[in-house]
């Protein structure tokens, strides 16, 4: 059997102001010294030779997952201005091709971007976003072909097909038209940090050297973003960091006039805005944890001016809204689960849509139009595919437009999904939604894939995957705890899974898995958890905390390594993240970072088998975190379980770019699984 590879040990001291640490792998943050890229393909082969007995397994999951991939398929249309906009996919295609129809479904297609073509030959492709003039005659576009999310931002005549000579690189990926179709706005990020922070006007056909600084955001702890509103008459400039936001807004119609501040940033006062009529429409956070809903005459935005539409709710949370001529559409979450209200504006009369399910995800589609009774919602469950709906709001009358199809002899009611609570150690009740297939046995006996995120208020919803079915079909159920961290429950939910109470995230996880263990839905002999990105700190620290619970773990992209980048405002987004995990130049954060950073807490003790994956190209985090993570585990843990660590030489934090090839991704985890398990084919 192949020895695991070693990373050589050479220590650095990491000198701050509340202690000295050793870190002996610090060296693998130098991306391009032969000697890390040696390091990280000796893992790689390692990975390979280790993965081998399950290679074919491999390879059928990954032709079963892409088998019930209907590949010549096409999104539901949408009309916007004139024209209905669509995404298609063609067989054998990695990519999305965009497209359009001008007044009628039966009119010629029009092709705005052939992603297949665009992407051919390339390693990584990644279209960011799109956006076609008022007149309908330019398309603004961007790409990345590197996968760091850095945007060159591109201009097309839509009736000659050919492109503008500028290309505009370093963008954040979308562009906001003016009224003149000629004037265009977008927003560059900073290289180093990746932080978007400016925003600039350009003209159409000029050199982007000339292009006027609207904006540039001097706090790195905040990121920028540009919009327009659904009535088209606004651009807007959002300022926003974890706990406060800020606008400004100009005209679209006078895109040289300087900038409104809508309210000047305060802390902990979050807020977006819409416009409808002669009213902003403002959810704020400002004395209302869970939002509120206001509005304001757009000639006077101060806070005095604000009239409240809807009230604050301890127990609901309001999380989106939606205006239409005749009716506003509110998304809620209570209980964890997404409902959709609408109120009539004139007489005020509301109701809810019912979705018959226990366990669910709906909410707002595409709606550009302000002018209709009709709602675009999209719906999915843990049983039903990704659905997308029109529903009449004044006649009450759904009409099920698309459920994507599952090739392969899918067939939902062979399915169960419920919804269940294990209770965590100070007493609250963890949500947890789980699936498996009709004749599950709750014995103890059958594989479990645990999985959760946690982090940054972004809340988990039961939402229903292809490929998560060749793992219900060979005998899994698949469990999401909604953990403290994430926002299921309202902004409390949040509140108490950050900062100083981060921990409650970890040990919700730890308890959700003591109460699958105890109800028998599984054992630790057969328990697998699953998380990425902050969920992959999550992973680090659960195996740290209750490594005895898991047969194994697979981390994607973990944020392990703490304490060192926040520590370091020079790797991209770092300075951003105070508000979720706190500023370690402070010593009570320092202090309670330290306490469960997992690279900081690896220890002399037996691990669950590990895969961990990362990218070379990750933007979010970086490669070297999970790199020396799995370095320092090789010499401390003291089980001879697997650790494997496989590098995407070519990818960036999303993984692999194109529509198939990201499924090598699953089958791998799969495979890794179901070896465990002692499947081999």
């Amino acid at each position: 059997m192949a020895k695991p590879p070693v990373a050589t040990s050479k220590p650095k001291q990491l000198v701050s102001p509340f202690g000295t640490r050793t870190d002996n792998y610090y060296w693998l943050n130098e991306r391009e010294n032969p000697e890390v890229l040696s390091y990280l393909n000796a893992e790689n082969a390692y990975f390979e030779q280790q993965m081998a007995p399950v290679k074919g397994l491999q390879e059928k999951l990954f032709t079963e997952i892409k088998g019930r991939i209907k590949e010549q398929d096409e999104s539901v249309p949408y009309r916007d201005n004139g024209y209905y906009y669509y995404t298609r996919y063609e067989k054998g295609g990695e990519y999305p091709i965009y497209c359009r129809k001008k007044g009628s479904l039966s009119a010629p297609e029009e092709v705005l971007l052939d992603g297949n073509s665009m992407g051919k030959g390339r390693s990584y492709f990644q279209i960011g976003g799109y956006e076609v003039s008022d007149d309908n005659q330019v398309l603004a576009y961007s790409a990345d072909t590197v996968s760091r999310r850095l945007y060159t931002l591109r201009f097309r005549n839509l009736k000659t097909g050919k492109l503008f000579p500028e290309k505009i690189a370093n963008t954040s990926g979308n562009a906001v038209w003016s009224t003149d179709n000629k004037t265009v706005f977008y927003t560059k990020k900073d290289v180093t940090t990746l932080l978007p922070y400016q925003v600039y006007r350009h003209q159409l056909g000029t050199d982007p050297k000339q292009d006027a600084l609207v904006y540039e955001e001097k706090d790195n702890t905040f990121g920028t973003y540009i919009n327009r509103s659904k009535s088209k008459k606004y651009v807007f400039v959002h300022m926003g960091s974890t706990m406060s936001s800020e606008i400004r807004f100009l005209e679209a119609a006078k895109p040289t006039a300087a900038l409104q501040v809508f309210l000047p940033r305060e802390a902990d006062h979050l807020y977006d805005i819409e416009h409808f009529g002669n009213d902003f429409y403002v959810r704020s956070n400002a004395g209302a944890p869970n939002y509120r809903l206001l509005k304001t005459p757009v000639t006077n935005t101060a806070k005095t001016a604000w009239q409240e539409v809807i009230a604050h709710r301890p127990n609901v949370f309001l999380e989106n809204m939606e205006l239409f001529k005749d009716y506003l559409v509110l998304g809620e979450r209570k209980e964890g689960l997404l409902q959709l209200r609408v109120i009539q504006w004139k007489d005020k009369q509301e109701h809810y849509l019912n979705f018959g399910e226990p366990t669910y995800t709906a909410g707002v589609s595409v709606n550009p139009e302000f002018d209709t009774p009709v709602l675009r919602y999209s719906y999915t469950s843990l049983t039903t595919p990704a659905s997308t709906y029109d529903y009449n709001m004044t006649t009450r009358s759904k009409k099920l437009l698309k459920e994507q199809a599952v090739l392969g002899g899918f067939k939902k009611e062979d399915y169960v999904t419920e919804r269940a609570y294990a209770t965590a150690t100070d007493g609250t009740k963890i949500p947890l939604s789980i699936v498996y297939k009709k004749g599950f046995q709750k014995d103890g006996t059958a594989p479990v894939l645990q999985y959760a995120y946690g982090s940054y208020g972004n809340s988990t919803n039961a939402t229903f995957s292809a490929a998560r079915l060749s793992l219900l079909d060979r005998g899994f159920a698949y469990v999401i705890c909604h953990i403290r961290g994430g926002q299921e429950l309202g902004r409390q939910w949040y509140e108490n899974g950050k900062k100083l109470n981060k921990k409650n995230t970890f040990t919700d996880f730890t308890d959700c898995s003591k109460y699958l263990i105890d109800q028998k839905f599984t054992s630790a002999e057969k328990l697998f958890a699953q998380g990425g990105s902050a969920g992959g700190l999550l992973m680090g620290a659960v195996v740290n905390m209750h490594p005895e619970y898991y047969k194994g773990v697979v981390a994607a992209v973990p944020f392990v390594d703490v304490v060192t980048t926040m520590l370091d405002a020079s790797i991209p987004l770092t300075t951003g993240e105070y508000d979720e995990w706190g500023n370690p130049n402070q010593k009570e954060y320092y202090d309670y970072m330290l306490s469960y950073s997992p690279y900081d807490q690896v220890k002399a003790q037996a691990y669950p088998n590990l895969l961990v994956t990362t990218g070379l190209h990750d933007s979010q985090v970086q490669y070297f975190e999970p790199a020396k993570w799995v370095a320092k585990l090789r010499t401390m843990k003291t089980d001879k379980n697997l650790l494997l660590l496989h590098t995407d030489m070519a990818a960036g934090h999303g993984g692999a770019s194109g529509r198939f090839k990201s499924i090598n991704d699953v089958a791998r985890q799969y495979a890794f699984m179901l070896m465990l398990l002692g499947v081999k084919a």
